[in-house]
């Protein structure tokens, strides 16, 4: 079993940070990916930012330029730095792990951009 747990959401004005943490019950090296989804009220769930075994990494367009997402392998941590958030990325944040083949998510963050 894998458990994620993230911390670090809030409520911030527009063009504020965070910084957003998912720590996982496993070392990341069991992983081949992990990342961050988010999921606005009305919307499906979607990728925002994962970064791979091998350390590669991908991001949703909407993000890109403004969140960053990072490791740190000896806390077997995930961390997402967002930057100049926007009220368009107001959602509940979830940190997501790929072990074999199986999802596994963390119960979320809500992270809240005031206009």
């Amino acid at each position: 079993q894998v458990q994620l747990v993230e911390s670090g959401g809030g409520l911030v004005q527009a063009g504020g940070s965070l910084r957003l943490s998912c720590v996982a019950s496993r070392s990341w090296l069991n992983f081949a990916s992990m990342g961050w989804y988010r999921q606005a009220p009305g919307n499906q769930r979607e990728l925002v930012a994962l970064i791979r075994r091998g350390s590669s990494t991908n991001y949703a367009d909407s993000v890109k330029g403004r969140f960053t997402i990072s490791r740190d392998n000896a806390k077997n941590t995930v961390f997402l730095q967002v930057n100049s958030l926007k009220p368009e990325d107001t959602a509940v944040y979830y940190c997501h792990a790929d072990m074999l083949g199986r999802d596994y998510w963390g119960q979320g963050t809500q992270v809240t951009v005031s206009s």
